[in-house]
Formats: C-alpha cells, structure tokens, sequence
C-alpha cells in the first residue's frame, strides 16, 4: 500500500504520492485523481529502474522483494 494525500481545490482534485518526490497529479473527480496517481507512480518507478540499471556496473544482480 502506498500512501497519498489529495484534496478539492477550487473544483480540481489535487494529490501526491507522500514518499516518492514528484508524482502528483489534477484531475476534475476523486476517482480519476487516484487512477492518475497509479498510473504516475508506475512510470516513476518505472524510470528510477530504467535509471538504476542504465548507472549500474556488469555483474549486477536484480531480485524481488515484498513491501
């Protein structure tokens, strides 16, 4: 579970993802927000991994962890 906090300003939904600096998004209805949310926290970790792995040297190793 990832936590974000949101809020209806001036008629727009506004949200962030607390732990991961950058996702945020605006959508006119609460439940469009949280779709964007999960759709902007998948591409950041997506390009942080892209990133990771373009910067690590050859013999890395990947693994899967649970959080």
């Amino acid at each position: 579970l990832i936590h974000c906090g949101h809020q209806k300003t001036n008629g727009w939904w506004i949200g962030w993802v607390k732990k991961m600096p950058g996702v945020n998004c605006q959508e006119k209805a609460r439940e469009e927000l949280l779709d964007s949310l999960k759709t902007a926290l998948k591409e950041a970790i997506q390009f942080n991994r892209e990133d990771a792995i373009n910067a690590a040297v050859s013999n890395y190793q990947e693994e899967l962890i649970t959080v």
